[in-house]
């Protein structure tokens, strides 16, 4: 359940000032009655919102960001461990939310779900080239070669071939690697192929969108701005 006016405003009725005005002139209708309270909880899976006429909700495209603790599968569900879907609110889980890409169990950071298919697989396909920065800490210290190999595009041991990816050194054990793909544990291999074993792993921005400021384990919903912004890196 939301407010009223908190919903007209996330469909671009415009903003919460214009929502107010919209709904005192009663052009907003639930279930086909006038509605006059902008604070009145509504269920836009479960109820017909129109303004002049026109219906707003049933799926509404929603992108949300998660700050992921350690410890969560990234899945919809599994039979023995705890997923991201966990961490999510009731109301959104039903909502048909999908995690766009993947961390895995051990790494934390920033963690989109979306139920906009289009939009998912944009910003998961190596072709749109969406950053993704992670900050580890690892064994040793990143060089010059390395950064080099990185920016070049490395090959696996089992042959996996990666894009060219940067890699900037941060000092003794600790680096940042921006990549714009998401290969099963690639971050970690990358380095663990030039002897730098991850011991923690962070993603910290997937193309504008960063962590600060997101506590661990606690979720936001983008404005329409954002994800504007988050569809133009993916274009």
């Amino acid at each position: 359940m939301e407010r009223l006016d908190k919903f007209l405003c996330d469909s671009g009725v415009g903003s919460r000032s214009q929502v107010k005005l919209v709904i005192k002139a009663g052009r907003v209708t639930v279930d086909g009655a006038v509605q006059g309270d902008a604070s009145r909880k509504i269920d836009p899976q479960q109820q017909e919102i129109c303004v002049d006429g026109e219906r707003l909700g049933g799926k509404r495209r929603l992108v949300v960001m998660l700050n992921k603790p350690a410890g969560y599968l990234t899945a919809t569900q599994d039979r023995q461990d705890k997923t991201v879907m966990d961490l999510l609110p009731e109301d959104l889980r039903r909502q048909g939310l999908n995690p766009v890409g993947r961390l895995d169990k051990a790494t934390e950071g920033l963690l989109l779900f979306t139920n906009d298919g289009d939009l998912l697989h944009r910003l998961i396909s190596p072709k749109k080239e969406v950053p993704k920065v992670y900050y580890a800490r690892h064994e040793g210290t990143a060089t010059e070669a390395d950064v080099a190999v990185f920016a070049a595009g490395l090959t696996l041991g089992d042959g996996t071939v990666c894009l060219p990816a940067v890699l900037e050194p941060l000092g003794e054990g600790e680096s940042l690697i921006t990549v714009c793909e998401g290969k099963y544990h690639q971050v970690r291999r990358m380095m663990a192929s030039r002897q730098m074993t991850v011991q923690y792993l962070e993603r910290r921005k997937e193309g504008n969108l960063e962590l600060e400021g997101l506590p661990r384990g606690e979720i936001r919903i983008l404005t329409e701005a954002e994800v504007t912004e988050l569809e133009k890196s993916s274009l």
